[in-house]
């Protein structure tokens, strides 16, 4: 397995289909606010829909900080529009059907068998400022994100 992607460390673009099957470059997505980026193992199973609901009700208050939230599955672009019109999910899923991506950042796999579940915080510059790991507590992936956006922002506004 390639080397982790690290707090510090610039993240690699890649290009990923949404729900819709439409191609989704990540750098495109930088430059407006940090971007919220969560690797999560499958749509409708238990954990992940609380994960992916818990981003839905929080959702107001990562747009109101000027952040995009963006999760990445293996799961399929139809998967996810299913998952996505279910949940009434706000925000954009993009399928990794070959886990390259996961593959690209590093992120681990629980028990060597599932997907892991990590968040990463990146600021508008593409830079890793937090990465927070947990496959059994997935809606503390969001109270994470919040928190540390909000400091990105409080830092910001001291800049």
């Amino acid at each position: 397995m390639r080397p982790r992607v690290k707090v510090g460390d610039p993240v690699p673009d890649f290009t990923l289909p949404d729900a819709q099957g439409q191609p989704v470059r990540f750098h495109d997505l930088l430059g407006q606010g940090c971007v919220v980026l969560f690797f999560y193992p499958k749509d409708g199973s238990p954990g992940c829909t609380q994960q992916a609901c818990s981003f839905r009700d929080a959702f107001e208050k990562f747009t109101d900080a000027g952040v995009t939230v963006v999760g990445v599955s293996g799961d399929t672009s139809e998967s996810h529009e299913k998952f996505t019109m279910r949940n009434r999910l706000p925000y954009t899923l993009l399928s990794d059907r070959d886990g390259d991506v996961r593959t690209l950042f590093g992120v681990p796999r629980t028990f060597g068998l599932l997907p892991g579940r990590t968040t990463y915080i990146i600021d508008r510059r593409g830079v890793v400022r937090h990465i927070f790991d947990s496959q059994f507590r997935p809606t503390a992936h969001v109270d994470e994100a919040l928190r540390l956006v909000r400091k990105l922002s409080d830092d910001a506004h001291l800049e």
